[in-house]
């Protein structure tokens, strides 16, 4: 998985591109086959825009943007909105599938 962190209109102190490697290194855990998560930091007049990217499998794209007074926060926001995209999109394929095949065996469908 590959994370990039980019800025417009300011630059990306070392604690702030960690702390975005760091909490976006978790998003894995809400669906799995996650390929690249893009970042986007910026400035507005005077509030904090970010914007992330997440590219998986099966060209399958999810947005998240939010904007802040506090840097830190609307990363905390933006990450929240992705994982909700992402965890409603895994519950979605997996709805599709049917039901696993030792439930189908015991219920005799098959």
């Amino acid at each position: 998985m590959n994370i990039t962190v980019k800025a417009r209109h300011m630059d990306v102190t070392r604690a702030m591109r960690e702390y975005v490697e760091s909490k976006a290194a978790k998003l894995p855990r809400y669906y799995d086959p996650i390929q690249s998560i893009e970042a986007t930091l910026g400035m507005e007049a005077e509030k904090a825009v970010v914007e992330i990217l997440v590219t998986a499998r099966r060209k399958a794209t999810f947005v998240a943007h939010h904007r802040h007074e506090d840097l830190y926060a609307c990363v905390d926001q933006c990450l929240d909105k992705i994982s909700e995209q992402l965890r409603r999109h895994k519950d979605k394929v997996r709805d599709r599938q049917g039901p696993p095949r030792s439930q189908a065996l015991e219920t005799g469908s098959l």
